[in-house]
């Protein structure tokens, strides 16, 4: 990433799915059932962060995190492209967190634009301290960003894929050197016509990220996903196959509310 520049802003299109989150506003979630849905607040370093909690399955093996856009582009937990990676993840079984970054939506304190990722690792404090399972996390556009600075040497991530991660916008390339020491499995997965990503400079950032690193491209799709969120979710889940879960049973499927 530019020394000493914020991640650029991007515009969303409509984002999320339809229908209503009846879920409890606790400060934080009580055990529940698989596939429950809990609304609460988490501490965060610049005040309280608001949360949506997904329960896993009893028996799953991981617990996963997805990170949201950038809120001055309309980014929330409730983005389209962060709903439909979650349900990757809890189509597995495993418990799902999302959150808003700090002056977003509920959550206090004011936008930054680099001290997000201090939001995504109280995030992830918070997800190893209720279930004590290692967590593969996640994160689209800006979200991507915050989130592989703050799971890059955190001992309880076990890896990370990163959704359309901006290489260049408004004239100025992001670099993240700090992947050539980040050793765990990463996936790289963005469209081929990604306007904020373009395919050589992706190319370019796998090959000198800190191996296991997968790139992966899909035909067509932009930043955004838009007319192929089906194939993000289906790369999504191979690589969490290929990875994670060639050795070990499918989990009872749990469904994500938007």
């Amino acid at each position: 990433m530019a020394s000493g520049a914020h991640i650029p802003h991007f515009a969303n299109p409509p984002s999320g799915s339809p229908g209503s989150v009846a879920a409890s506003s606790a400060s934080s979630p009580s055990p529940s059932r698989s596939g429950m849905l809990h609304s609460f607040f988490l501490a965060g370093p610049a005040g309280r962060l608001e949360a949506l909690l997904n329960e896993g399955a009893a028996e799953a093996p991981y617990a996963s995190l997805v990170c949201h856009p950038h809120p001055s582009g309309g980014g929330t937990m409730h983005n389209k492209v962060v709903y439909h990676a979650a349900k990757v993840f809890s189509a597995r079984g495993w418990p799902v967190l999302r959150f808003n970054f700090r002056g977003t939506g509920l959550s206090e304190g004011a936008h930054h634009g680099k001290a997000e990722a201090e939001d995504v690792t109280a995030a992830l404090a918070w997800l190893s301290e209720r279930y004590s399972l290692p967590i593969v996390a996640a994160g689209f556009s800006f979200g991507a960003a915050m989130g592989l600075r703050a799971s890059c040497g955190n001992p309880a991530v076990r890896a990370f894929a990163a959704l359309g991660l901006p290489t260049h916008a408004e004239g100025r390339d992001y670099h993240y050197a700090f992947l050539t020491r980040c050793a765990f499995p990463k996936l790289l997965l963005s469209g081929d016509r990604d306007q904020y990503a373009p395919a050589d400079q992706l190319r370019a950032l796998a090959g000198s990220a800190a191996p296991p690193t997968q790139l992966n491209l899909i035909p067509r799709a932009d930043h955004f996903f838009t007319g192929h969120i089906q194939a993000m979710q289906t790369a999504l889940g191979q690589w969490l196959q290929d990875t994670f879960l060639a050795t070990l049973p499918q989990a009872p499927t749990t469904e994500v509310t938007p």
